[in-house]
């Protein structure tokens, strides 16, 4: 994908320990914004945050709808998507097909 955008798909695990899923262009970017009023609303307050999961798409619409299939799973099976430490999380990116997701 050299020289295109890259769509991301992530999971945050909050402060309080839930799990929050969102799509970004810049992961730690929004991450970061995610303290502050910019943040999404469920995370005001939740902090600090660690990536736990993250996924690359080549657009947005496909990141799009992986986040949809993602929020709509039970916490057990979001829990299951997370990597086992946080660091593994921020140096490792892969896709999900979402029409696998939610499945089984």
């Amino acid at each position: 994908m050299a020289g295109a955008t890259s769509h991301w798909v992530y999971l945050l695990r909050c402060g309080d320990g839930t799990l929050y899923c969102g799509y970004a262009v810049d992961v730690e970017r929004r991450v970061s914004a995610h303290g502050t009023p910019r943040g999404a609303r469920y995370t005001r307050g939740r902090g600090p945050f660690t990536v736990v999961a993250r996924w690359q798409y080549a657009t947005a619409g496909t990141a799009l709808r992986a986040e949809r299939r993602i929020k709509a799973l039970s916490l057990k099976r979001k829990q299951s998507l997370t990597f086992p430490s946080a660091t593994q999380a921020i140096v490792s990116s892969s896709t999900i097909d979402v029409s696998t997701i939610g499945a089984g």
